[in-house]
């Protein structure tokens, strides 16, 4: 664990801290400030909340700029590993959270939370499950001595597949649950929060490479995103619990209860991703980062999707921000965990 403090970076190490100091005082405006700062939940564009979106633009631009689409050259070089991944992400992983989401929401839960209010928890707990991690991983293998490149590899096709794959999903596994999908808020939200950063980040990456040099944008211009990104993210979380603030103080334990199984999620598609690799007689850097990005969440993503359809005060807003809470520490557990089994 010593040797995991000195090479995660300050943010990333504390970041659970920063969301529990945000989530206390998110509650604390919202119990105190009251009625006073409704007005920003009224600031919206076709359901898209403004002053959100620009916040989680904030933190997705920084992380589309390390993606380097020219890597998606190498795939087919070392295809079980990549083949492993999309599987898991896009095969798997929606479908678990989703029945471990009905499980407990539905069933273990229906005591303490009303069938409307279920359905809402669920829908939240599939945008997380349908959009796999595309910036943290980065930490998460580096942690776990991954190969960089071919996590890289990894990183841009699951970003190219989330163009197509994810509304698809999200509307069918919705569906299911029998949420009301509005599809046009959905495929704008895509669109506003991957499409256009993602292609904005390509462009800045290509043209500052060419200009300073991939030393210069790795070592100068990268670092200097970070603190943005994570700000930015911390900010979100402080209006979005002054909004669900009053709901927490009536039902304290409902971030528990949202924790759990979000928490079983990520160790149980950890396991398939890590056994699978084994099976799959895959080199442990390829695997670990592997079973790292499919137990993992693009929680960006999932946080704006879910205040566009559901609004900044819903059910689904809410277990979208506790999978921010529970990722860190439950990730940190797993790099150890790869780690000590390093074969």
């Amino acid at each position: 664990m010593s040797e995991q403090r000195k090479r995660i970076g300050v943010f990333e190490k504390y970041l659970t801290l920063w969301v529990a100091l945000c989530i206390a005082a998110g509650i604390a405006i919202g119990h105190f400030a009251g009625d006073s700062i409704g007005f920003l939940s009224e600031l919206e564009i076709y359901r898209v909340n403004i002053p959100v979106a620009v916040l989680i633009w904030l933190m997705i631009y920084p992380m589309m700029l390390q993606v380097d689409f020219s890597s998606v050259k190498n795939v087919g070089k070392r295809p079980k590993g990549l083949i492993l991944t999309l599987t898991v992400n896009w095969l798997i992983k929606p479908f678990t959270m989703a029945f471990f989401a009905w499980i407990f929401f539905t069933k273990i839960y229906a005591a303490y939370i009303s069938p409307e209010q279920a359905g809402e928890y669920i829908a939240g707990a599939i945008l997380l499950g349908a959009a796999p991690c595309t910036a943290m991983v980065f930490v998460w293998s580096y942690l776990t001595d991954g190969d960089p490149n071919y996590t890289l590899v990894q990183v841009s096709v699951n970003d190219l597949i989330i163009l197509v794959a994810f509304v698809p999903i999200v509307g069918l596994l919705l569906g299911i649950t029998d949420v009301k999908i509005p599809y046009d808020t959905l495929f704008a939200s895509v669109v506003v929060f991957v499409v256009v950063p993602l292609l904005a980040g390509y462009i800045t990456n290509r043209s500052l490479i060419k200009r300073k040099g991939e030393e210069w944008f790795k070592n100068e211009f990268l670092p200097k995103f970070k603190p943005v990104s994570i700000l930015a993210l911390l900010t979100t979380l402080v209006l979005l619990f002054a909004f669900q603030g009053s709901t927490i103080i009536e039902n304290p334990l409902i971030i528990l209860l949202v924790a759990v199984p979000l928490v079983i999620q990520t160790y149980f598609i950890f396991f398939i991703a890590w056994f699978g690799g084994r099976f799959l007689k895959l080199p442990y850097p390829v695997c670990a980062p592997a079973a790292m990005i499919g137990a993992s969440n693009f929680f960006e993503l999932a946080v704006a999707v879910a205040i566009a359809l559901f609004g900044l005060q819903s059910p689904a807003a809410l277990v979208t921000v506790v999978g921010v809470l529970v990722e860190v520490p439950v990730m940190l557990s797993l790099v150890a965990l790869a780690n000590r089994w390093k074969y």
